[in-house]
């Protein structure tokens, strides 16, 4: 059976338009001697926006892996009688490098990133008591990148933004080992405070880039 001559004419037609659609660049040079042929292709990469923050047990950012880590890491601080309230800071135990030490990385590539802190309020025991998040300090140490990235100073609510400012080529890449002690100022009543996301005890870090 033949085919309807609609059908025929655009199947024609569509025969005719595929290669124009497939086709690259081509050129044919002929005669004597030396002959140089042309073509040309255009490329195009489309980059998305990225912002990668790590405190903490995470991905691999040192080898390119930025990939989520829904981990959270326990920084436990536990004086002794002869030590409460000396003024004697306190090193901290556990934390993704151990001594209350966390990794921090952030890797951004739209400019400036801003980075904070945000606590529910002050560590609360099981009878209410309270320790203020000054009382938590952080210390920034160099780590894998040249850009040493600061810690935010831990309020009972948000912290002071700090601003890690983009060099010219826009991508931020700042790390540190950031190492908790507990300051150790004064006399609390005698409890545990905090614990794993239970009163008060979880500190949001918040990175953004506009």
């Amino acid at each position: 059976m033949k085919a309807p001559v609609a059908l025929r004419t655009w199947l024609g037609a569509a025969s005719l338009a595929l290669p124009l659609m497939a086709a690259a660049e081509s050129n044919v040079q002929a005669g004597a001697g030396v002959l140089a042929a042309h073509a040309h292709v255009d490329f195009r990469i489309v980059i998305p926006q990225i912002l990668y923050l790590r405190v903490g047990t995470g991905s691999n950012y040192t080898t390119g892996v930025l990939a989520n880590n829904a981990a959270k890491d326990l920084i436990q601080f536990a004086p002794t009688a002869a030590q409460v309230g000396t003024g004697a800071a306190v090193a901290g135990t556990g934390g993704n490098l151990g001594g209350g030490a966390e990794t921090a990385a952030i890797i951004g590539n739209g400019g400036n990133v801003t980075l904070k802190a945000t606590s529910t309020g002050a560590l609360l025991d099981a009878a209410g008591a309270s320790i203020a998040f000054t009382q938590i300090r952080t210390a920034a140490t160099a780590a894998f990148y040249p850009t040493l990235l600061p810690a935010p100073v831990l309020q009972n609510g948000a912290s002071a933004n700090i601003v890690i400012t983009a060099p010219a080529s826009n991508v931020v890449r700042a790390d540190a080992k950031w190492t908790y002690t507990y300051a150790n100022t004064n006399v609390p009543a005698a409890g545990t405070y905090g614990g794993v996301n239970i009163r008060n005890s979880r500190v949001l870090y918040t990175a953004t880039m506009p």
